[in-house]
Formats: C-alpha cells, structure tokens, sequence
C-alpha cells in the first residue's frame, strides 16, 4: 500500500513539475505593475528586478523615445541593435515583453546569436535580409543540426524560436532597418564568436583546437580578433 501511495505522489510530483516547465516564462504581475528598481538601487538581488514603490512610479517609467533614430553601424559587423527592455523601460518589469531596432549597413551582419530566455518575432522595415536559424542537437548523433533560411523584405516576419541560434545578413546595397519583439523582458544575448572566442579569461586554446579542429594557430588568430590583454 505505501508503495503505491509513493507511486502515485510522484507521478503527481512530476507531472506537476513538467506543466510548471511547459507554462515557464518570465514572472507574471500579481499587481498593475511593478516598475524595476535599478541594479545598483537595489538592497537584495531577486529573479528579475525590485519594485519601486507604485506611489512613487510615473508616466516615464513606462515610455522609451528614440527608436526612430538609425543605430551607429560604423563597427567590423556593420550592424546596430538598440535594445528596450526592462533596463531601458522599467515598467516592463514582470510583463514578459521587450523589443529591439536593428539597423544594417550594405553587408552589415547581426551574428549568429542566441536569446536563453526569448523567442523573438523581426519585422523588416526597409531593405532585403537574409535570415536563419539552426536547430538544436538532433538525438539521432548521424543527424546534423538543421537551418532554416529566407529572403526577408519590406513588411515580411520571421520567427526565432527561443533559445535557438540565428542570425540577420543585408544581402541588400542599401541600409536596412528591422524592429522586433521578444518575449522576456530581458532575453538575454549570447553572440557566438564573442563568447567562444573573446570571453574573460579565455578558453584554453587546447579545448577550442580540439573542439574546432583547427591547428592552434587558427584559434590564436581568432582569439586576437576579441582579446585585448589589459594589465
């Protein structure tokens, strides 16, 4: 009998735990808002971000101007993501929701990425991308990971499911402008060679070699392209 009852509260423990991951997303607001404490502002650090005192909130806290302006493109990928999230717009503390502007030079890339916590939803405004996303490991090891390409233009969207590398190519001779949402207000970003090849300290260049299967020239190559040692 007690093996049973034991059966039964852990199917009802796991099942309870699958639902909890599969409705998982940011924090949902218990009250009308709960407008975010900056960081350095903060006396305890919590899952997402303190609440200012709703008699103290005002109207602007809520608003972010500017995303009108072209982003600076003048940099190696000739791209520019003006981000609004909850550091930007503190009232979107615990609304699970957060946008970007992405402005492109004529070959101007947004690198292969990843966004942990955020699906993302792009709109072009101007200009011709071409966009991508990969899948994860398949669990058949024979399989390899697979893309997802299109042509994007004026007035197309293109989903990025979350967690998932992708990137952004003007294919275009003029500049192109992209804006899109996310679902967290504060997806986070993971841009690949940045984390592989620039972190601090870096990677042992035996790990990437290997890992890579380059000669360890390759790797110090890459690495210079990131790593400025600062003594």
């Amino acid at each position: 009998m007690k093996i049973v009852v034991l059966l039964s509260v852990t199917t009802i423990f796991i099942v309870s735990c699958l639902a909890t991951l599969a409705y998982a997303s940011d924090p949902s607001p218990l009250q009308d808002f709960c407008v975010a404490v900056k960081d350095a502002d903060a006396a305890v650090f919590v899952n997402g971000k303190v609440c200012k005192n709703p008699n103290m909130v005002v109207a602007e806290d809520f608003f972010f101007p500017g995303l009108n302006k072209p982003g600076n493109t003048s940099n190696p990928v000739g791209s520019r993501v003006t981000p609004v999230n909850v550091n930007q717009i503190p009232g979107l503390n615990t609304l699970g929701i957060s946008a970007v502007r992405i402005d492109y030079a004529p070959n101007g890339l947004n690198p292969p990425h990843t966004h942990p916590r955020a699906t993302e939803i792009l709109v072009v405004m101007e200009g011709t991308l071409y966009v991508g996303f990969v899948t994860s490991n398949p669990a058949d090891p024979a399989l390899k990971n697979k893309l997802f390409t299109k042509y994007l233009y004026p007035g197309d969207v293109f989903v990025f499911p979350e967690g998932l590398i992708h990137f952004q190519f003007n294919v275009g001779k003029t500049n192109a402008v992209a804006f899109a949402g996310l679902s967290s207000q504060n997806p986070g970003v993971i841009t690949v060679a940045n984390a592989v090849f620039g972190s601090d300290p870096q990677i042992n260049p035996a790990v990437l070699t290997k890992a890579f299967q380059v000669e360890k020239n390759v790797i110090d190559y890459l690495q210079a392209q990131f790593w400025t040692n600062i003594d």
